[in-house]
């Protein structure tokens, strides 16, 4: 049977990553992201080399009636991948600008669970499902400067895992992935587009990339249907804790 999934922030990084690899597993997608254009082009580019169909939604998953209006009419995806996030900002918390905290809390805890409040309704009516969040390694430890962004991946973590507890006994399988430190657009965002900073977090060392993470996301939802992966923790070699990467010195 075809199947289908539903990636949220898929636009680019380990998102569009995750489109890629389901693409080429023969899976139907459901792209959301904000940047609609982009959407757009990875839709030509996915059809053309895949024989899949792709929809692409321009969803902001901060807006409760939005995800409510547009993912409300569609039918139940076989996979749900939550991974729409972001970090904003480096600051101690008692210097941290609170518009920041707003949109990290409102994106990576409250888009989360409006969306999959949504599908899961609906998985759960078909009795079936698979939903994977992207959650962090600062979801499992603590650094410096992280504060407000590990809170919010800490709550990615315990909602995963209440949602592992309350699903089960609908059929539906729940999995955590909680990368270290990955190359994406994910510093440059923090950063508010300063990419010369952001290119400095990934000197010294061989970062992960979002492929890494995709592949483990796929390697997930394709084991048998017994089968759930509760949890996976991924790091490059280099770091062997959230605040710790051991960088080459020439």
């Amino acid at each position: 049977m075809k199947k289908t999934a539903l990636i949220t922030g898929a636009s680019s990084g380990i998102g569009l990553a995750c489109a890629e690899l389901l693409a080429a597993q023969g899976y139907d997608l459901i792209l959301t992201a904000r940047r609609q254009e982009r959407l757009k082009e990875i839709e030509s580019k996915l059809t053309a080399s895949h024989n899949i169909s792709v929809q692409t939604l321009c969803l902001d998953v901060r807006d409760k009636a939005q995800v409510n209006e547009i993912l409300g009419k569609m039918d139940a995806p076989h996979v749900l991948i939550n991974n729409a996030g972001l970090a904003l900002g480096l600051s101690h918390f008692y210097a941290g600008d609170t518009d920041q905290w707003d949109t990290m809390i409102d994106t990576n805890i409250k888009g989360l669970l409006y969306v999959s409040r949504t599908v899961a309704e609906k998985m759960i009516a078909r009795g079936t499902g698979h939903i994977v969040n992207i959650g962090s390694i600062a979801g499992k430890e603590v650094y410096e400067n992280g504060n407000v962004y590990c809170a919010s991946k800490h709550a990615v973590d315990a909602l995963t895992r209440g949602m592992r507890i309350e699903l089960a006994s609908k059929g539906i399988k729940v999995t955590g992935i909680h990368p270290g430190a990955v190359e994406t657009e994910f510093s440059i965002v923090r950063f508010s587009g300063d990419a010369e900073r952001a290119k400095k977090v990934y000197e010294g060392f061989e970062n992960l990339v979002a492929a890494d993470i995709a592949d483990a996301v796929v390697w997930a939802v394709t084991r048998p249907e017994h089968v759930n992966i509760n949890d996976i923790i991924i790091m490059p070699k280099a770091q062997p804790a959230a605040g710790v990467i051991h960088r080459k010195t020439n």
